[in-house]
């Protein structure tokens, strides 16, 4: 793994807040934008999410998922220069009074303090993705692929770095 690659692709995720997921509906794939915050060395990407809206339904469905999350569109010349992850797992959802969400809770709260009020609404569900892969661009002939591990490592240079 080159480091510079590694870096840029934790700092893209750490930076920023709102992303696009990619969930399976009965017509094929859909895509929706939410609030994320990550877990340590991207073990897990926390969402928070009502019940009322078609993504969290098709997640309890299936828990199969990607979330994209792009650099913001600086007015450059070419766009395509702008980096960009996709993550591709599984979602899981966290039973609330468990440990597990208490812990996520603090993080995702942290990350997004004004969403605390949403907390005490009973259609939300705190999920994790849990990315098997990754699939890095970050500008020209900056492609790379991160299986779960690499991205892992990856994670782990922007925390202790």
């Amino acid at each position: 793994m080159e480091p510079e690659i590694a870096q840029q692709l934790a700092s893209l995720i750490r930076a920023q807040r709102w992303a696009a997921l990619a969930t399976l509906g009965a017509d094929g794939p859909e895509v929706s934008h939410v609030a994320y915050a990550v877990e340590g060395a991207f073990e897990g990407v926390l969402l928070h999410l009502s019940q009322l809206a078609a993504h969290t339904r098709q997640l309890l469905a299936d828990p199969r998922a990607s979330l994209a999350i792009g650099e913001p569109d600086d007015g450059r010349a070419d766009p395509q220069t702008l980096a960009r992850v996709t993550l591709f797992g599984a979602v899981e959802a966290l039973v609330r009074d468990s440990d597990a969400y208490s812990a996520a809770r603090a993080i995702y709260l942290a990350r997004l303090p004004q969403a605390e009020p949403l907390f005490g609404f009973g259609d939300f569900q705190l999920f994790r993705l849990r990315p098997l892969r990754a699939r890095f661009v970050g500008g020209f002939a900056r492609a790379r692929s991160f299986d779960r591990a690499a991205l892992q490592a990856a994670g782990a240079l922007a925390v202790s770095g």
